[in-house]
């Protein structure tokens, strides 16, 4: 429970710094005055000034902010102020000072993409740990231990590109390439469809032999540049993957029982760290997209929502009635604390009433 909590606290103050922080360079590359910059919300538990900006470690740590001057239209400042104002500046920089806090956790995710590749992500090798029983991989007499090397003439060393390969042979017959005990030979396998839950937690059906994964892992490490290109990879493959997992939600065709909170991200950090640097570093990233994604949802009071409103603006030559934004907000808070809610629900369900 400790090592949760403050693998939690970890994961959560570094992605809340890195998203504030690209507000806050932002707003002082455009001249914005800064007024406070705090990690969490909330009492303050520590609080330092340097300059004209006060630097905050506040009591809830499920989020933060950047204080800048002159957020709104109708807030009343010195003459000194009204240059270094965030309204005074033009939509297009406002934007840009909005967007920096997603697009920070976006870079952050990818950066530490390239450093797991380099450190080495462990890899499940296409030897196999179990044969199920009445299973087509039995009946061909596929025993544990035997190690595949081609599925259909094409060379395969690792599990992902087995599994795939039998995924993507529509239920055709395969013929396998074995080693046993040294000695190679081929085996034809006809799969069954199996169904199943996707990462999506949605159920999908597909050709499956019956066959389990070993404990056999490679560590693959690549160098700086081809981890630059990896880490490419893995960002757009979580970011394409989360956009999807949100649009299916807001469809009806995930639960939002799926959705989880608090407990959830502490369970998963604590579960994380224990197994490895490797592991926790990927959790964190993947976190880090959900996040920069999730604030950009046009959604009043996040960051999307803002981004709404000021290209209006930039649209329109006007800025959005002051009234519409007060309204426009408070709905969007009633969403944030509904889904707030909700996510709390369902961790309560899933961990503490065994429900999930």
């Amino acid at each position: 429970m400790i090592i949760s909590i403050l693998s939690a606290i970890v994961v959560l103050g570094i992605l809340i710094f890195v998203h504030e922080l690209g507000h806050f360079l932002f707003a002082k590359y455009f001249g914005v005055g800064v007024e406070a910059f705090s990690l969490g919300f909330g009492p303050k538990i520590y609080a330092k000034k340097v300059g004209e900006t006060e630097y905050r470690i506040s009591a809830f740590p499920l989020g933060g902010y950047v204080k800048m001057i002159g957020e709104n239209l109708d807030d009343e400042l010195p003459a000194e102020d009204a240059d270094r104002s965030f309204m005074a500046k033009t939509p297009l920089r406002r934007m840009a000072i909005v967007a920096a806090g997603p697009c920070f956790n976006l870079m952050f995710a990818y950066l530490v993409f390239i450093v797991v590749c380099m450190i080495g992500i462990p890899t499940a090798t296409s030897k196999i740990g179990e044969v199920l029983k009445d299973k087509p991989a039995a009946r061909a007499g596929l025993k544990a231990g035997d190690r595949v090397t081609s599925i259909n003439g094409q060379p395969v060393s690792r599990w992902n590109d087995l599994a795939q390969l039998i995924s993507e042979g529509s239920g055709k017959p395969v013929d396998l390439t074995v080693v046993r005990d040294g000695k190679t030979f081929s085996v034809k396998v006809s799969p069954e469809m199996r169904t199943a839950k996707n990462l999506l937690g949605e159920t999908i059906t597909s050709p499956a032999i019956g066959v389990m994964v070993s404990k056999e892992f490679v560590t693959e490490r690549v160098g700086p540049l081809d981890a630059i290109v990896k880490g490419s990879e893995h960002t757009w493959n979580v970011t394409k993957l989360t956009v999807v997992a949100v649009g299916k939600i807001f469809t009806g065709s995930i639960s939002v029982d799926n959705i989880g909170g608090p407990i959830m991200i502490a369970k998963t950090a604590g579960d994380q760290a224990r197994t490895g640097l490797v592991y926790f570093l990927s959790f964190m990233a993947l976190l880090s997209i959900n996040l920069g994604l999730l604030n950009l949802l046009p959604v009043p009071i996040l960051d999307g929502g803002h981004l709404v409103f000021y290209f209006w603006e930039m649209i329109t030559g006007n800025p959005v009635n002051l009234k519409a934004r007060e309204v426009a907000q408070q709905i969007g808070l009633v969403l944030l604390v509904g889904l707030m809610v909700l996510a709390f629900y369902n961790d309560i369900a899933r961990y503490l009433l065994g429900q999930g």
